[in-house]
């Protein structure tokens, strides 16, 4: 929605009435992206006393009509004010804690004209927050040793890579007659009698299970 503001300065009426309406499009698209957790505010400081001109989401409880902010007071004043002010904290009427952006525009002369503001609604992302911090929470303090590796994973795989290291290569590497002398090995070692030991000689070796069957025969 536009205003009926005949002049800003260093601008015809024509162009201001371009940059508001793209300017306008730009909230509809930010806030329509970003609901419903977010509220998209359009400013026009060139009319400090009714300056908001468009909210999508509305989460403050603002009305078009209403003045400007502190911060938009600031940039009339002060046109070399920062243009970007990001993820600066605020809060909501009701106390909400909030998460603000504020983006100045400015004309051709260097004034400031208008301001694109971004207030996001904390207070589920907290809960969520806080739900997920809940949930991969552990009692490291209380909680029994227990590993979900099978038991003697780690020696088996430590097994095979010690005896590719003795003949220069890696475990993947290695030919099948070394595969068939490896199982000799684990079986002569007791490591075929854990739990799913082929699956873990499979898996360090890189070839299927059933090749793993096949070399130890």
């Amino acid at each position: 929605m536009s205003r009926g503001k005949s002049s800003v300065p260093g601008k015809t009426a024509a162009e201001r009435k371009l940059l508001f309406d793209q300017l306008q499009q730009i909230a509809q698209g930010l806030g329509e992206t970003f609901a419903p957790f977010c509220e998209v505010v359009l400013h026009d400081l060139t009319d400090p006393r009714n300056a908001i001109i468009a909210i999508h989401n509305n989460l403050s409880g603002r009305k078009v009509g209403q003045g400007a902010t502190e911060l938009g007071l600031a940039r009339i004043a002060d046109p070399d004010y920062p243009q970007v002010i990001a993820n600066y904290a605020n809060s909501f009427a009701d106390g909400r804690q909030a998460k603000s952006t504020s983006i100045g525009i400015k004309g051709a002369d260097g004034a400031y004209v208008a301001a694109l503001c971004l207030n996001v609604d904390l207070t589920l992302f907290q809960g969520l927050q806080s739900a997920i911090g809940q949930f991969v929470s552990v009692d490291a303090q209380n909680s029994p040793r227990e590993s979900l590796n099978p038991v003697g994973a780690d020696a088996i795989r430590a097994h095979i890579d010690r005896f590719a290291a003795r003949r220069a290569t890696t475990p993947r590497a290695l030919t099948t007659e070394d595969r068939r002398t490896l199982l000799r090995e684990l079986r002569d070692a007791g490591c075929m009698q854990v739990r799913r030991s082929s699956d873990i000689i499979a898996a360090h070796l890189g070839v299927s299970r059933a090749t793993v069957y096949a070399d130890a025969r």
